[in-house]
């Protein structure tokens, strides 16, 4: 049977050792059975492959845009591969620029490398996992600064559908009630479980566990 773009992302990241299970203490100090380094993408190939499946989450959920957005540091080769991808798999042409961390104040100046950004474009953010929200929260006074241009959506590998902290919202829905901006992700908790479940990755063995995880902090 042939694997769904999403079962072959969550193959390709416990292939590349991006996904992994077990017992991990998060950042919040929260016990996960399961853990997402995407530090662990380092290969010219690993970028390649990773952009596809990008494309395809944003040729999936329809999403139209001039513009793809990499906030530094991560979002640059995303969006870099991304825009690749789009070009090669859907014939798509898109701009892409990334931000500064300062404003450059000589030679061509301004905030923003790449495509320089006009008001009324639409444009998409890309990143890698959205825990906090902090980098939407960093990007999004940049863009508003550089012009008056429309969000219509930004892209993540895995929403981990969990409470925040201090909320019974996920991140994900936390941006947009805060920023009224749709996050899509390319895979979900959910596809995960449902990927072992259907024996396209093994760990069955994990599914105790993150059933329980899901029951405690599912958001």
């Amino acid at each position: 049977m042939a694997l769904t773009y999403k079962e072959e992302f969550i193959r390709f990241m416990v292939d590349n050792g991006v996904l992994r299970f077990g017992e991990f203490t998060l950042k919040s100090g929260r016990k996960a059975p399961y853990f997402i380094n995407t530090g662990n993408y380092k290969t010219g190939k690993q970028l390649a492959k990773l952009g596809e499946y990008y494309a395809a989450c944003i040729e999936n959920n329809g999403l139209e845009a001039e513009t793809l957005v990499g906030p530094a540091y991560k979002g640059i080769p995303l969006s870099v591969t991304t825009a690749i991808a789009l070009f090669n798999g859907y014939g798509k042409e898109l701009n892409y620029c990334f931000d500064r961390k300062e404003v450059k104040d000589h030679g061509e100046g301004g905030l923003f490398v790449g495509k320089q950004l006009e008001d009324g474009e639409k444009v998409i953010i890309i990143e890698d996992v959205m825990t906090s929200g902090k980098a939407l929260r960093e990007i999004l006074p940049k863009l508003e600064a550089a012009a008056n241009v429309k969000v219509v959506g930004m892209i993540i590998s895995v929403d981990r559908m969990e409470k925040a902290l201090n909320s019974d919202l996920s991140a994900v829905a936390e941006a947009k009630k805060e920023f009224g901006i749709d996050v899509y992700s390319v895979v979900t908790m959910n596809d995960i479980i449902d990927a072992i479940e259907k024996g396209v990755i093994d760990f069955k063995e994990h599914l105790p566990a993150m059933y329980e995880y899901r029951k405690q902090y599912g958001a």
